[in-house]
C-alpha cells in the first residue's frame, strides 16, 4: 500500500501512525496538495490528502474511511479501537473533538496563509477560533475523567487522534490555543509523541523512512 500525502497534514500523519500501530506495512509519498498538485492529481483527481492506493491498485480517500479499511486489514489479529460498547462511545466522542480540532486548525492556518490579510474576515476567524478551543475544552475535560493510555500497547485511536491533533495545532497556530491551558493533553502528547510509531513520522515535510 501507499499512502500518499504530507506529514504535516495531521490526516495523513493520523494514518501513518495508525497503520504502524496496526502493524501494516506501507510505502509512503510525501506529495503537497498544493505544490506537486499536478503529481498528486494524477493519482487522485480529487486531490486529498490523505490518499492510500491499496495494494490492487484501488484509490481511497479521507483518514476516517482509510482507517476503517485498515482495522478490517488488521482484524482480528489487532486493533485500535474499544470492543465494548461504553468505551467505544467514548473512544468516538474524542476522536470527533479531535478531527473537530483538526478542522478547526485548520482553517485557521489556511485563513492566515492563503488568504491576504486584506481579506480576512475577522468574525469569521472569532468564530473558527471559539469552535477550536471548544474543542480542546472538550478533549481536556475527557482526559481528566478518562486519562488516555500513552503506551505503545494501550494507545487506541483515541489517543492518536487527540496526540495527532494537539501536536499540529501547536506546531502551526500555538498563539491561538494556548497550551499552559490544556497540561493533561500537553503531558498525553508529550509521552506519545515519544512513541516509535509518532517518532518514525513526525509532523513536518520529511517521509515515514520504512516502507513496510
Amino acid at each position: 500500500m501507499q499512502l500518499i500525502g504530507m506529514l504535516d497534514s495531521p490526516y495523513v500523519r493520523r494514518v501513518a501512525v495508525s497503520f504502524q500501530l496496526l502493524g501494516l506495512p506501507f510505502a509512503h509519498r510525501s506529495l503537497s496538495v498544493f505544490r506537486t498538485f499536478d503529481e498528486f492529481r494524477r493519482i487522485n483527481p480529487v486531490v486529498k490528502a490523505p490518499t492510500l492506493i491499496c495494494d490492487d491498485g484501488e484509490v481511497l480517500m479521507d483518514s476516517t474511511l482509510i482507517l476503517d479499511y485498515a482495522e478490517a486489514l488488521a482484524s482480528p489479529r489487532k486493533t485500535l479501537m474499544p470492543g465494548a460498547i461504553p468505551q467505544r462511545q467514548q473512544a468516538l466522542r474524542i476522536i470527533g473533538l479531535a478531527l473537530a480540532a483538526c478542522e478547526k486548525s485548520v482553517q485557521i492556518v489556511y485563513e492566515r496563509n492563503l488568504r491576504p490579510a486584506e481579506k480576512q474576515h475577522a468574525p469569521w476567524i472569532e468564530r473558527v477560533t471559539s469552535q477550536l478551543l471548544a474543542a480542546y475544552d472538550g478533549l481536556e475535560a475527557a482526559c481528566s475523567r478518562h486519562p488516555l493510555a500513552a503506551s505503545g500497547d494501550a494507545i487506541n485511536q483515541a489517543g492518536v487522534s487527540a496526540a495527532v491533533a494537539w501536536q499540529f495545532t501547536q506546531r502551526t497556530i500555538p498563539d491561538v490555543v494556548d497550551a499552559a491551558n490544556y497540561p493533561l493533553l500537553r503531558a498525553f502528547s508529550a509521552q506519545a509523541e515519544r512513541l516509535p510509531a509518532f517518532a518514525a513520522a513526525p509532523h513536518g515535510p520529511g517521509t515515514y523512512p520504512h516502507p513496510g
